[in-house]
C-alpha cells in the first residue's frame, strides 16, 4: 500500500484566519505544508514573504514544504533556513546555476527540490536528477490558484518516474495545481508521491474531511 502525502497549499487559507487554518492542517490527516512565496517577477502575483513564513512556523507541527516562485532563489537560502523550511523547492526556470543552488540549500540542512513549468520538459533534469530530492511538476501555470488542471501532467509524471528508475534516484514526485478528488488516483497511479492541494481543500464545507477523503483515495 502506497502512502501518498497530502500537502495543503496555504496560499489558499483564510489569511484573516491563519492560524485557525494552520490548527486545521495540524489536526487533519495532512502530511505537509504548502507555502508558495512569489515575487511578482517571476510569476504576476505576491504572495506572502518571510514574517508570514515566520508565523505560520510558530503553530505548524508538520514538514514545511516551502515553494520559491521567486527569480535569484539563491538570495535567500539561509533566510529560508531559519525560517524554519525543511524543503525548499526552486524553480528550474528561475536557476542559471541549478547544481550549485541544489548543493546550497543541503548544506543548510533542508531538502532541495525543483519545481517545473508546464511548458518545462523533465529530461532537462537527466544530468541532476540524483542531486534532487523532490521535483514538483506544476499541473497548472504557477502564479495563482484555482486553475484548472493541464491533463498533459500524467504523461510527465510517468517520465519522470522513468528517469527516476533509470538513475536509481531516490527522488519523490510532487504534484502542484488543480488536484482534486478526480485526478488524485490517475496522478498517483501515474508515480505521484505527495499532492499539493489549495482551494480543493480550503473552499471545501469541511477542510479536515476532505483532506481524509484524499488521503483514502490514495492509498487504496
Amino acid at each position: 500500500m502506497k502512502n501518498t502525502l497530502i500537502a495543503p497549499s496555504v496560499l489558499a487559507a483564510d489569511f484573516a484566519n491563519l492560524q485557525r487554518d494552520i490548527e486545521m492542517i495540524n489536526n487533519s490527516e495532512a502530511d505537509w505544508f504548502h507555502i508558495d512565496i512569489m515575487d511578482g517577477a517571476f510569476v504576476p502575483n505576491i504572495s506572502f514573504g518571510m514574517p508570514v513564513l515566520e508565523a505560520i512556523n510558530k503553530h505548524a507541527k508538520k514538514t514545511i514544504d516551502v515553494h520559491l516562485m521567486i527569480v535569484k532563489p539563491e538570495r535567500f537560502i539561509p533566510t529560508f533556513a531559519k525560517l524554519g523550511a525543511d524543503i525548499l523547492t526552486v524553480h528550474y526556470e528561475a536557476c542559471t546555476h541549478l547544481h550549485r543552488t541544489l548543493q546550497a540549500i543541503k548544506v543548510e540542512g533542508m531538502k532541495a527540490g525543483v519545481a517545473l513549468n508546464p511548458h518545462t520538459s523533465v529530461a532537462l533534469l537527466e544530468d541532476i536528477i540524483n542531486d534532487i530530492d523532490l521535483v514538483c511538476i506544476m499541473s497548472v501555470n504557477p502564479g495563482f490558484g484555482g486553475q484548472s488542471f493541464i491533463e498533459n501532467t500524467y504523461e510527465k509524471v510517468k517520465k519522470l518516474k522513468e528517469l527516476i528508475l533509470k538513475k536509481g534516484a531516490n527522488t519523490i514526485i510532487e504534484i502542484d495545481g488543480g488536484v482534486t478528488n478526480k485526478n488524485a488516483k490517475q496522478l498517483v497511479d501515474a508515480g505521484a508521491d505527495v499532492l499539493v492541494a489549495g482551494s480543493y481543500v480550503f473552499k471545501a464545507e469541511n477542510p479536515t474531511q476532505t483532506i481524509a477523503d484524499l488521503k483514502k483515495i490514495t492509498t487504496l
